[in-house]
């Protein structure tokens, strides 16, 4: 057969092939490497030239073991169970859509070798979680990590689902951005509103038609609260939810089989005292905003004693919950 592509690719081949159909559980036969190279790329090579290939490819630094089974690629740039741990996060993540999140698997599993896909069965039940609509996402975010890079405030249309649960715009906003955060699940695009004057967070599958302005950005460590720049444990623990007001002090009393998610949302910086009830109290620095909603969520388990306004939120929600719930 006539070689179809130079010999001076067969080094580049010859990984390629190691790549796609060899690791320690599935060695290769020199012969079946001279053969796919054949076959594949119409290049004809001797098995003492494929041993000097082979040799080159671990002068170069790739871990190509060699045994009396044949020879395998070692070690690659993802394990199987960091690509595995790669999907489910694409899976999950509701601000990919469906088709991105399809593409995007496809390349993890090419990371890896032909027998890591028909095990990876989830792979093709993308379609079956809830994903986004906005396939403007990955556009978003490119304009974003630009309008970071240059200093410059960006303007976008925010959109809220309707009863027919498409997106619909809601507001313009005008932001100085500064960070874009993964937090429960959710990605953020965290700035001060130039309007309002605070810092506020907008979810990155929720912006639409984003543009860079020419006027430069707000300085992060000019707005109170973020004079030192960016605290990324306070998201971690101080919001459960993406609320931007001031993290206040927070007392509460506890059911005991609560503590295990307490400190999940919360993080181990708080504090943890046994009562003689076998209840405990807790006291940590959180958003009260987002503390609100986290209450209600653990009401039957949790009693908030301070602060005060916080507390007559939560009983304004119960009195109003009880309303509705009346017979």
């Amino acid at each position: 057969m006539e070689s179809f592509e130079p010999k001076k690719l067969a080094l580049i081949r010859v990984l390629q092939i190691l790549e796609k159909h060899s690791d320690c559980e599935h060695p290769m036969k020199h012969d079946k490497i001279v053969e796919l190279l054949e076959s594949e790329y119409g290049l004809i090579l001797e098995r003492k030239a494929l041993g000097r290939n082979i040799s080159l490819l671990c002068e170069a630094g790739y871990d190509i073991q060699t045994t009396k089974k044949g020879s395998y690629l070692a070690e690659r740039t993802f394990e199987n169970s960091e690509l595995r741990l790669l999907i489910d996060g694409v899976l999950s993540s509701g601000y990919i859509t469906a088709k991105h999140s399809k593409d995007l698997i496809e390349r993890l599993c090419a990371q890896s070798n032909r027998y890591f896909r028909p095990r990876v069965k989830n792979i093709y039940s993308v379609n079956d979680w809830n994903k986004t609509e906005n396939v403007s996402v990955f556009y978003t975010i490119e304009i974003v990590d630009e309008a970071i890079e240059r200093g410059r405030q960006v303007r976008f249309e925010y959109n809220k689902y309707g009863a027919d649960k498409k997106l619909h715009r809601t507001s313009k906003q005008t932001l100085s951005p500064y960070q874009m955060i993964l937090h429960n699940q959710r990605y953020y695009l965290m700035g001060y509103n130039e309007k309002w004057q605070e810092m506020r967070y907008y979810r990155m599958d929720r912006i639409t038609n984003i543009v860079i302005l020419d006027e430069p950005s707000t300085p992060l460590r000019s707005i109170k609260g973020f004079e030192s720049g960016i605290d990324y444990k306070r998201f971690s623990s101080a919001l459960p939810y993406m609320f931007a007001d001031e993290p206040q002090a927070i007392e509460f009393i506890a059911d005991g089989w609560a503590i295990d998610q307490i400190v999940d949302w919360f993080g181990k910086d708080i504090r943890i005292e046994e009562r003689q009830d076998g209840r405990f109290w807790v006291r940590l620095k959180a958003s009260v905003n987002a503390m609100e909603y986290w209450a209600m969520q653990y009401m039957n388990a949790v009693e908030i004693l301070s602060p005060k306004e916080l507390r007559e939120r939560i009983q304004k929600n119960v009195q109003v919950a009880n309303e509705k719930y009346k017979e």
